[in-house]
This record gives C-alpha cells, structure tokens and sequence, in this order.
C-alpha cells in the first residue's frame, strides 16, 4: 500500500505567542496552536475526527481531546520524542486512507522554559534501564549523551568544531530573516567557538535553545484538501524506524534511525535527493543536522562535515536546511518535531516572506527523538 498523495497538509500554526511564555501552560500553548491552524485551513474544529499529539502527560491525546471539546474517531499518542510529530503524518495518512477519519489534526504544546523556571525537572524512573546504567554515570540530559555520538564521529572522521559551527551559524542567518525567531543576533563560527562549553564538543551555541511555544497541523483526505482555504501541501513519502532507547545501546554513533525512515519516505515518494528544495532537520545539536544528513544519503559515511562548509545550508546555499532558524535560534519547547512541518509547508506555499526559497516545489523533514533514537522522515510537495 502506497500512501503518496492520499493526503494533504492544509493549516499549520504556532501558538499565539512563542519564545518566553511564563502565564500559558503546555495545553493553552496546544490549544492555541490548533485553533490557529484549523483558522489557516478553513476548517470548522466540527470537523476534526482524528487527533494526534505527545507529552509527558499520560494519556495524552485524551487529555486534549477533552481539552479542545474533540470526541475523535481515531486518537494516537505514540511517543518517540521530537520525532513523534512527523510519524504522526505517517499513522494520520493510515487512517485517512483507511477511512477512519477524514480531518486529523496533530498537536503539541510545552513550556521548556517556564517549566524550568518553576523549578520544574524531569527525573529518570530509577526503574526503567536508563535510570539504573545510564544516568548514575552522568548520563543525565541529552548534551552529554549527544556529545559522545559527536566525538566519535570527530575521531572517526576528522569532523571539526569548526565544521559543526557552520551549521549554527548557517541556521542563525535564516533565524535572522525570521520575526518569530528567539535569536536574531548576527553569529560567526569564532562565536560559536568562544561560546562556553556544555559537553565537549559542544559549546552553548552547538545547542538548542529552551522555549514555551505550540504548534499544530491539519492533515485530510485528497478530496477534502481540495476545497480547502489555501493549496495543499501533498505527502508524497513518509518513514518512521528506531533503533535504541539508551545511547549507550545506539547501534553506531555515526548513524541513526534516518538510515531506514528516509529511505522508506524516499521510495514511497519516488523522488530522489537532488530533487529536494529544502530540509527541516531537527536540531537539538550541530551534530544532529551533520548525522542526520549523512544519514538521510545527502552526503556519504564522513562527509557531512565538508558537506555543511562553505555555509552550504545558509540562504543562498546549496541546500538550505532549517530555514525558520531551527530548534538552535528560532524555538525549541522540549520536542521540536511540530515545528519542521510547520515552516515546510509555510515554504511551499510560498509564504516565508524574506527567508522564502525561490521556487520550492519539495521538502524533506525529519524529526529525531529520544538520544538519536527515533526519526520520522516525510517528504512534501505542491502542484
């Protein structure tokens, strides 16, 4: 079964307000979200029968099914971190081609910042593996964990800091071009380098920022989506894989799960790499753009960091990837994945103003959740 153009992207938005948001909890941030985007589609919240979101709340989906007053035909809370979001295209065009519900909207809300703020922490259950064979060692957040996947491949491929710099700087450029961006200060790669050390080899600006925001999309059948307020934007190939829960049972720290989820989403589509106007790659790090692309077969084994040189992601480069400013300068509440579908379908639909991509036609983008544990890869496309 193929699920190339079964489906369409038809409303996407943020919550109200993004960035440092300490008066909204990660429902209001939610809630906020799908109201703007079933606005941006035209399409009456009546009409939502499948529904799709994540969080640290059990039961997640049903918490905001009751929230948004939606009694849903089809309800998914599948967690794979920041990935969740784009696999949830994938279970969304299931059911859509299945017949199971026809509007489904998939969700995310959280307040990273203002959780903090609170002095609110997330703790590992002692009883899970990660608690007892990780986190007594000092595994106790994803920058160190991230960190050994990124000096592996540095002393595997002679990857530099300064090679991983490019990406931050490139991403701050289309976060420059950006008003929805937390950080829109010019950067440069000795900045990035003079920034101060989190968990070598990253320095603060390797790393993600820590935001409130929420963000929604509006997923229907091909029939619906053409009388819609704004063109579609048709899934044209999905994947999803994971490979390890633990990074110290990560299969190789040189690749991850993209390995597999973009070669499904590529086959399915029919579509090959040089074909792909834009990227949206999450990037809780520098080095998860770097793997990621290697992964996705943009570049070989070792070569991603030749690959990003030069600012090749920048505006006017190459390829441009995370042209909103990405998870390192425009937000990142906790999960980021929501938000890489949100400025792909902003893009194709030619409404990115100053940071638009000249004539994009197809997008790729990738979530990636837990320590380089799962992805979901989509690939998306206008007439």
């Amino acid at each position: 079964m193929s699920l190339s153009r079964e489906v369409a992207i038809v409303g996407v938005d943020e919550s109200d307000r993004i960035g440092i948001v300490p008066d909204h909890t990660p429902i209001d941030m939610l809630a906020e979200a799908v109201r703007n985007a079933l606005n941006d589609a035209g399409v009456a919240p009546s009409e939502v029968d499948g529904l799709f979101t994540a969080g640290a709340a059990p039961m997640a989906s049903v918490l905001v099914g009751e929230y948004l007053g939606i009694q849903p035909r089809v309800t998914d809370s599948t967690m794979t971190g920041g990935s969740s979001f784009v696999i949830h295209i994938e279970h969304a065009a299931a059911a859509i081609h299945a017949g199971l519900c026809e509007v489904a909207v998939i969700a995310h809300g959280e307040t990273g910042y203002s959780n903090r703020a609170r002095g609110m922490r997330r703790a590992f259950d002692s009883w899970l593996p990660q608690g007892q064979f990780e986190t007594p060692y000092g595994l106790m957040a994803p920058a160190p964990a991230y960190a050994m996947a990124a000096v592996r491949h540095m002393h595997q491929y002679g990857t530099s800091s300064e090679q991983l710099a490019e990406i931050a700087v490139a991403t701050r450029k289309w976060a420059m071009l950006n008003p929805k961006a937390m950080m829109r200060d010019p950067l440069t790669i000795d900045d990035v380098l003079a920034s101060r050390w989190i968990s070598y080899p990253f320095h603060l600006l390797d790393c993600c920022l820590v935001t409130d925001a929420g963000g929604a999309a509006v997923v229907t059948s091909a029939a619906r989506a053409r009388s819609t307020r704004k063109k579609p934007v048709w899934v044209l190939g999905t994947g999803e894989a994971h490979t390890h829960q633990m990074i110290s049972q990560m299969p190789d720290f040189t690749w991850t799960a993209a390995r597999q989820s973009g070669e499904r989403a590529f086959a399915m589509a029919g579509v090959g790499r040089e074909e792909i106007d834009l990227c949206e790659i999450y990037d809780s790090f520098t080095y998860t753009v770097l793997v990621t692309l290697e992964s996705l077969g943009f570049c070989g084994p070792g070569e991603g960091g030749a690959f990003v040189s030069g600012q090749r992601t920048a505006p006017g480069g190459e390829l441009p990837v995370n042209t909103s400013g990405g998870g390192l300068s425009y937000t990142h509440p906790g999960m980021f994945g929501i938000f890489t579908i949100i400025e792909a379908v902003r893009q194709l639909r030619g409404e990115c103003g100053q940071r638009q991509v000249p004539d994009a036609r197809i997008a790729l983008v990738n979530g990636t959740g837990g320590t380089l544990s799962a992805t979901g890869t989509a690939i998306l496309a206008v007439d």
